[in-house]
């Protein structure tokens, strides 16, 4: 089966638009907050942000794209894992049950 000019001008728009889709699908996509930051560099910010809400204290962050856990001193209080879960939320987008807020073990 021979293709001539002819045939391939029946599908022009097909094949302009199967192009314009492979074109599409190979430019970057655009994106704001943690995710245009390195792993370190968004669990070092959000570690900053939240051990400055009070009663949480020494903070520790471990973050990834299904979920973040993080390791506080105040952990034992209700107020605190919420204040901490909610500003993870907000901060990574990840729901509140894709957080884990623990407490830190004594030293």
């Amino acid at each position: 089966m021979t293709f001539s000019l002819k045939d391939l001008a029946k599908y022009k728009y097909l094949l302009l638009a199967i192009l314009l889709a492979a074109v599409l699908l190979l430019l970057p996509t655009g994106g704001s907050g943690a995710a245009d930051e390195s792993p370190s560099e968004a669990e070092s910010r959000l570690e900053q942000v939240l051990s400055d809400i009070d009663g949480a204290g020494r903070v520790s962050v471990l973050c990834s794209e299904s979920g973040a856990a993080v390791v506080c001193e105040g952990a034992g209080s209700a107020s605190v894992r919420l204040a901490v879960t909610r500003a993870v939320a907000a901060y990574t987008g990840l729901g509140s049950n894709d957080i884990s807020v623990l407490p830190m073990q004594n030293e």
